[in-house]
């Protein structure tokens, strides 16, 4: 097996991480950073979120693992305490699959597009962003406030959750769009409610300028200006999560709050 690890800077994740690659290697796996068929994440779910932009290019060939040096996180399986337990059912169980499909990006200024495993926002702190927002090519609303979220199920507990939207139960693939700090008055109203919707929508977001306008998908973020367009839909890069015993998202769920 071909595999490499993605490891958080500091000194436990970074023990975990050796002692991992001991191991495995003492078995007969090859630690392979360019090609790997399994990426182990060491740290939290921050992470992972690395590690899946990290390899982004080939993303649909491999396959991830995580393990979280400090509380329970959503996408990792152990924590530190249980790497020999880890160790041992990555050298002699076959695990299951769970995939998660990735958020696709595209502004009218740049032909490269973007991807996020838990949410994009389009964010301004400096004044008021007017979005007109379209779905499948039918005006929806105007937005008016600090901007908006568009979360996939991975991303419900995020932050969209603290932007009071609906948290998903795991398997179901869909979107969901909050408003940030909506502004309402007798003059403007909006839907002012998380919208949850099929994982097929096309959504669009214009507006006359989105020059003081960040986007941020993940841990990720780049200026808006000069953009006019935002189109986002469901890709069809997926990652894939290994797991080798059973998953409780109600326990995860739990531990979050």
């Amino acid at each position: 097996m071909n595999y490499a690890t993605v490891a958080k800077k500091d000194e436990k994740s970074f023990q975990t991480e050796q002692y991992l690659c001991s191991q495995l290697n003492k078995h007969g796996w090859i630690y392979d950073k360019k090609n790997p068929e399994l990426v182990i994440c060491i740290g939290g779910d921050g992470t992972l979120l690395y590690g899946v932009h990290k390899y982004l290019p080939i993303i649909n060939t491999i396959k991830f693992l995580g393990i979280h040096t400090g509380t329970l996180g959503f996408f990792t399986d152990y924590t530190g305490e249980e790497i020999d337990e880890c160790i041992q059912d990555l050298l002699h169980k076959k695990p299951s699959i769970f995939t998660s499909n990735l958020l696709k990006i595209q502004m009218d200024n740049d032909p490269v597009p973007r991807y996020a495993l838990n949410e994009m926002r389009v964010e301004n702190i400096v004044k008021s962003q007017i979005l007109d927002i379209y779905i499948d090519g039918e005006f929806f609303e105007t937005c008016r406030g600090s901007g908006i979220c568009l979360s996939t199920q991975a991303g419900s507990t995020a932050y969209n959750r603290s932007l009071k939207g609906a948290v998903i139960d795991s398997g179901i693939s869909l979107m969901q769009l909050t408003e940030i700090t909506p502004i309402q008055h007798s003059k403007h109203r909006s839907l002012g409610v998380p919208y949850i919707m099929m994982e097929n929508r096309i959504i669009t977001m214009r507006s006359e300028t989105f020059d003081t306008a960040v986007l941020c998908y993940d841990h990720l973020n780049l200026s808006l200006a000069d953009t006019h367009e935002i189109i986002c839909s469901m890709s069809d890069l997926k990652v894939q999560f290994v797991r080798y015993r059973a998953y409780s998202y109600l326990k995860r769920l739990k531990n979050l709050y």
